[in-house]
């Protein structure tokens, strides 16, 4: 099959996230978006389980599972004979079905994911800087994709779908805090880095907030136990988040909600601050450099830090504090079941910084409210790469997990 025959029509996605399925012929990639959205989420389904769930017919439902087989998106599971009648032939999602690169470009590095239908990691390539520049990003860009690309067969490349981009909004306004010259800056601010990378491919090529797109990764990819609704913190050089509504990504009316970094918590002498200037691992490297200590590692190895010494006991209270006040503010405006934090750090560290969360929370004052519990996130360093690959297999092949990326 080649790269164009599954691409969907927009105009058949539906505005809910009802999983029912409508028998009209004109939604036929409705449907189909139905049948891989419900099959991904519960591993395995067979014909009448899908008609049971979506309300369509049981020739319908057969018609378009063929049809998904045939294009190589769903592959058959062993029979499962019941007591009477003939045995149910349960259909998985097959990995080989379809591939997406997601890129992550970060305020201290950037990240290349190549994975496959169900999320598989298949290649992954990693830059940290001390600043990001369009014309490198794209070079690690093209040169990255050549090398992840090598590794496929003909067949297999034919079968990427997009690439997805997970980039801070405005990234041009963090130049002086990155200690970025200003024609970086300006070439931030004057240049579509999109339309850029869209010109290297022949695939589509989405883009998104990266903390919104590591809540995007977590809601399609995560193992926290699928909540309805809630709130996502995700810490990297600066904290950012997500908002999860009714089982679905909330990006607002400009791309931009669930900006916590900008919520503002309790500060010293009374004044408050941004959630940024305490909660961010920025604030930790700028303590560890005050000592003499060059944190470069901080980016370099997220999978282990190390021992690092009195400061980062000291940015985790602090961090906790504020994220704990952050979560309690949010929740007086929804009802959220649970509050995710992830990040750019080891995963003990990121244990650390969440029990210290539950401990701040309850030291506050929260009567009136219902306090959601606290998770770790289950995707980990690589949310937000991973959240850029979820935006070309969520608007292609899914029903309701992401909205519309912006660019798309």
């Amino acid at each position: 099959m080649e790269a164009e025959d599954f691409r969907p029509d927009p105009e058949a996605l539906a505005k809910d996230h009802v999983h029912r399925g409508t028998n009209q012929s004109g939604m036929r990639d409705h449907n189909a978006r139905l049948v891989l959205t419900l099959v991904r989420r519960h591993g395995s389904l067979a014909k009448m389980d899908i008609a049971r769930m979506t309300r369509l017919s049981a020739q319908t439902v057969s018609v378009i599972m063929r049809e998904l087989e045939s294009d190589g998106l769903l592959v058959r599971q062993a029979p499962v004979r019941g007591k009477v009648g003939q045995p149910s032939i349960p259909m998985s999602l097959n990995p080989e079905g379809a591939y997406f690169l997601g890129l992550k470009i970060g305020r201290r590095s950037a990240e290349l994911i190549l994975i496959d239908f169900l999320g598989n990691t298949r290649g992954k390539l990693q830059i940290s800087y001390r600043y990001p520049a369009p014309g490198e990003t794209i070079d690690f860009v093209t040169s990255g994709m050549t090398r992840l690309r090598a590794g496929l067969t003909p067949e297999e490349d034919a079968r990427i779908a997009g690439l997805g981009i997970a980039i801070p909004f405005e990234l041009w306004n963090w130049a002086d805090t990155m200690g970025a010259p200003c024609e970086i800056r300006d070439q931030w601010r004057h240049r579509d880095i999109r339309a850029d990378i869209q010109a290297e491919c022949s695939f589509p090529v989405y883009l998104q907030n990266d903390a919104t797109a590591a809540c995007g990764a977590e809601l399609v990819f995560g193992q926290t136990g699928a909540p309805r609704d809630f709130v996502y913190f995700y810490i990297g050089a600066f904290i950012g988040g997500g908002i999860v509504l009714n089982g679905a990504l909330y990006s607002g009316r400009t791309g931009n909600a669930g900006a916590l970094g900008s919520m503002p918590v309790p500060g010293g002498a009374g004044r408050p601050r941004q959630l940024i200037d305490v909660a961010s691992i920025a604030i930790l490297e700028k303590s560890l450099n005050a000592r003499g200590v060059d944190a470069a590692f901080l980016w370099s190895s997220p999978e282990n830090w190390g021992e690092i010494g009195e400061e980062l006991g000291t940015w985790i209270a602090s961090a906790a504090e504020a994220l704990a006040y952050a979560i309690v503010t949010a929740t007086s405006v929804i009802d959220f079941e649970a509050a995710v934090i992830d990040g750019w750090m080891p995963i003990t560290i990121r244990r650390r910084l969440v029990e210290a969360v539950e401990l701040a929370l309850a030291a506050i004052d929260v009567e009136g409210l219902q306090v959601p519990a606290v998770r770790e996130g289950t995707v980990g360093i690589h949310a937000r790469a991973l959240g850029g690959a979820s935006l070309p297999l969520s608007e292609r092949f899914l029903i309701g997990p992401t909205s519309l990326s912006k660019g798309a």
